[in-house]
């Protein structure tokens, strides 16, 4: 998920996409603590992306204020 498709969506959307990727973030913590991680990169990228996300929410969020 890149940050230019990020802006392209409304903060709506881009909540949605948050509570979905915490949900896996938080299924992913599991499985490691459990010891069944099979690909433990994708903890990696589930952090990465959920920054970018607040990123862009905050970017937006400070556009419309300044408006």
């Amino acid at each position: 998920m890149k940050a230019s498709e990020l802006r392209e969506k409304q903060i709506d959307e881009l909540q949605k996409e948050l509570v979905a990727l915490r949900k896996e973030q938080f299924n992913l913590r599991m499985l490691m603590g459990s010891g069944q991680m099979v690909r433990p990169h994708l903890f990696g990228l589930a952090n990465k992306n959920i920054a970018r996300i607040k990123t862009v929410i905050t970017e937006k969020k400070r556009a419309s204020e300044n408006s």
